[in-house]
């Protein structure tokens, strides 16, 4: 059993048991969370499509951590002016655990 989820504003195919880096979410660490904006089922075999999403399914889920991801670093340039600009950015995530998918 899978399921097409949007989670904070991005989709993912999550299934039961799966870990998953999502952007920052607003909860504390060990809280349990429900998603129910799911965009496809696959039961068994059986795939119900949402429009635009499945009504009475939810995906309950665990926040593990919160962490920050690899640095990016931004360098601007333009030749013979003698402009540079050099600027880095580390994204928030939100490591969470997908405990149960109920299909109704």
């Amino acid at each position: 059993m899978f399921a097409i989820v949007e989670i904070a504003g991005q989709q993912f195919k999550v299934e039961k048991d799966q870990t998953l880096f999502v952007h920052r979410l607003p909860n504390e660490e060990g809280a349990s969370i429900e998603f129910d904006k799911i965009l496809l089922l696959n039961n068994s075999g059986k795939i119900t499509v949402g429009m635009p999403s499945v009504g009475g399914a939810k995906i309950k889920a665990k926040v593990l951590n919160h962490l920050k991801g690899d640095k990016v670093i931004i360098f601007k340039k333009k030749r013979r002016k003698g402009y540079r600009k050099k600027n880095g950015h580390r994204q928030s995530f939100t490591k969470i655990q997908i405990e149960e998918i109920n299909a109704k």
